[in-house]
């Protein structure tokens, strides 16, 4: 399994950080995983727009699907447009984003697969399994397995007993870490993670490696790296556009 990150910033996309957005690659078959803000640009760094088998969102928030509609343009606005994408999201989460434009414009461009945080599915090579995590809005936590690889990834999340679960085991966790140590604000404090309790899920879950993301424009990665590392042994690094894993 091979991992690219097209981008890891929270909320809104830098100078040089594209949102959160993630190719995951097994046999062949490529996933697209939360296309959020400015990750379209990055993606076509890696190939080109039908060479994407299918889209997986953990929800709806615009920093992890927005760039859904050029891709979906691209696709079906071209000369020969690829056979339909599919689309899996939680039920509800990309009605925004499709209504961007007129509903017979890209109709034909993709199919849309609704679930439930909790259910299980098969896209491609990859087994997925979803956890209701707490967000916002619903947010599923996804972990692939494929080849015998694990990738557990949190979408976003506040504190829960499930990201553990998630992660157990996993070879790679890639979790939500929008601050160091502390969410500031009160209010936001059940719906989004640290680095530091990050690296604690890691290091309860056992997982073999710790990837953060969704850092808060302008967070230094050093710091949060050490964040991360004062919590779990293992190796930790941030989501940066550009970086590939092979697991």
């Amino acid at each position: 399994m091979r991992l690219t990150v097209l981008g890891g910033c929270g909320a809104w996309p830098t100078a040089r950080q594209a949102c959160s957005g993630y190719l995951v690659e097994h046999d062949g078959f490529r996933l697209l995983v939360d296309p959020g803000y400015a990750t379209f640009p990055r993606l076509l760094d890696h190939g080109t727009p039908d060479g994407v088998d299918a889209v997986l969102v953990s929800h709806g928030h615009p920093d992890h699907c927005a760039d859904l509609n050029p891709l979906l343009r691209a696709r079906g606005l071209s000369d020969s447009p690829p056979p339909a994408l599919p689309l899996y999201a939680p039920h509800g989460a990309l009605d925004a984003v499709l209504a961007l434009d007129k509903p017979a414009m890209l109709a034909a461009a993709y199919t849309l697969h609704g679930f439930r945080p909790g259910d299980r599915l098969r896209i491609g090579p990859f087994a997925v399994e979803t956890w209701l995590l707490p967000h916002f809005v619903p947010n599923a936590g996804l972990r692939l397995t494929a080849g015998g690889t694990v990738l557990a990834y949190t979408g976003d999340t506040g504190p829960s007993p499930d990201i553990a679960r998630l992660a157990d085991g996993a070879d790679l966790f890639l979790s939500e870490a929008t601050y160091l140590h502390r969410v500031p604000d009160p209010g936001d404090a059940p719906y989004l993670l640290t680095a530091h309790g990050a690296g604690q899920y890691a290091t309860r879950a056992g997982a073999g490696r710790l990837l953060l993301t969704h850092l808060w424009p302008g967070t230094d990665e050093g710091a949060a790296r050490k964040a991360g590392g004062g919590t779990y042994d293992g190796p930790v690094a941030v989501a940066t556009t550009g970086l590939v894993l092979d697991l």
